[in-house]
């Protein structure tokens, strides 16, 4: 059975890799440690290595054995391209995910430069969409890392989006999500900011997706961005079975 995932944007999670290091400002504040730790102090052998950086060799089948088409988000509890991820692990992720061509993966990675190196060393599988994190105008950089990839599908995840971002590159970009922080600590996020690259987006045809405004809890106005809830997509098939899924950009 896959894991069912609470994130807006996608279905499942798989995690063959735990543990992670912060490398910039929207990493201050980190879920994945939170939780990481959480589960470390009950014991849960996933986790007796804490936040280390820690491979699973023995999950790496696992979307494998998921039958049911499915968009997996790829370790929501790491980076697969930190630094002390082996090389040979993460080409063995990209096997599974190109094996398992039924279903649509998506890594988000915040380690661009390792990101742009090794790119034309992996095999890359049209069911893989490859994302980067922004969280301001400082770490722009990482979109054209990002673009020197020949993923089918490259997305933005502007999450947690910490401060204006003026005229967002999004020429070669498939899609754009944007939310903000969530936790005890959040940072806050302004309508402005939000609307701005929503706009950018319509402007040129971009699907976009608002996650969230962040903070502490949920409530029935946690995804509304100006009365409306947007859950657009790239207009792509997903799975080769009797029961295609279609994603599509869509109004919401």
């Amino acid at each position: 059975m896959s894991k069912l995932s609470t994130i807006e944007w996608t279905n499942s999670t798989w995690n063959p890799i735990t543990g992670c290091s912060k490398v910039s400002l929207g990493c201050k504040h980190c879920y994945a440690e939170r939780l990481a730790n959480r589960l470390h102090a009950m014991k849960q052998r996933r986790y007796q290595n804490g936040f280390s950086v820690t491979m699973h060799w023995d999950l790496l089948k696992e979307p494998l054995l998921w039958k049911k088409p499915q968009m997996i988000f790829v370790n929501s509890m790491s980076d697969l391209f930190h630094e002390q991820v082996e090389e040979k692990f993460i080409k063995a992720v990209f096997s599974t995910i190109e094996k398992a061509h039924w279903h649509t993966f998506q890594i988000l990675t915040k380690r661009t430069k390792r990101l742009r190196d090794l790119a034309y060393r992996l095999y890359w599988p049209e069911n893989l969409w490859m994302g980067v994190s922004i969280e301001n105008e400082k770490y722009l950089n990482r979109i054209q890392d990002l673009l020197m990839t020949p993923a089918a599908i490259k997305f933005l995840s502007v999450e947690p989006l910490l401060g204006r971002i003026k005229n967002l590159p999004v020429k070669g970009i498939d899609w754009v999500i944007v939310g903000g922080e969530s936790g005890p600590l959040a940072r806050s996020m302004d309508l402005a900011w939000v609307r701005e690259i929503r706009d950018s987006c319509k402007a040129n045809g971009l699907p976009f997706f608002f996650k969230q405004w962040g903070g502490t809890r949920k409530t029935p106005d946690t995804r509304l961005l100006d009365g409306k809830i947007w859950n657009e997509y790239p207009a792509i098939k997903v799975g080769s079975s009797a029961d295609n899924i279609f994603y599509s950009i869509s109004a919401p």
